[in-house]
C-alpha cells in the first residue's frame, strides 16, 4: 500500500482534496493511504508515508521541509496551485504516485 501525506498549515484546507484523491482511488481500485496534516507534522510521519505533498499556500516552506525528507529518502514537493484550487483529485492522486520509487 502506498502512503501519501498532504500537509498544509493546519490540515483542514487539504482534507477536501484528500477525499477526492480517495475517491479516485477507490474507484480505480488502487490501494492508498491519504491523510492530510499541519506542516507541523512532518516530523513524526516521516517513517509512516510514502510521499509528502505541500498544499501551495505553505509553498515557502519547501526549502526547509524537502531537507528534512530527503534525509528520511522520501520525496516532498508542491501542489500545482491550478489543480489544488480546482481540487482535481486525480491529478493530485496520479502526480504523488509518480514520486514514489
Amino acid at each position: 500500500m502506498k502512503k501519501i501525506l498532504l500537509l498544509c498549515a493546519a490540515g483542514m484546507s487539504t482534507s477536501m482534496l484528500v477525499n477526492k484523491m480517495k475517491n479516485v482511488a477507490t474507484a480505480k481500485n488502487i490501494n492508498v493511504l491519504i491523510e492530510a496534516k499541519s506542516v507541523e507534522e512532518l516530523q513524526e510521519n516521516l517513517h509512516i508515508f510514502d510521499v509528502f505533498l505541500l498544499g501551495p499556500q505553505v509553498r515557502f516552506k519547501k526549502n526547509q521541509l524537502s531537507e528534512i525528507a530527503a534525509e528520511a529518502g522520501k520525496p516532498l514537493e508542491v501542489i500545482n496551485t491550478v489543480d489544488y484550487g480546482m481540487m482535481k483529485g486525480e491529478k493530485v492522486l496520479e502526480y504523488a504516485l509518480s514520486l514514489i520509487k
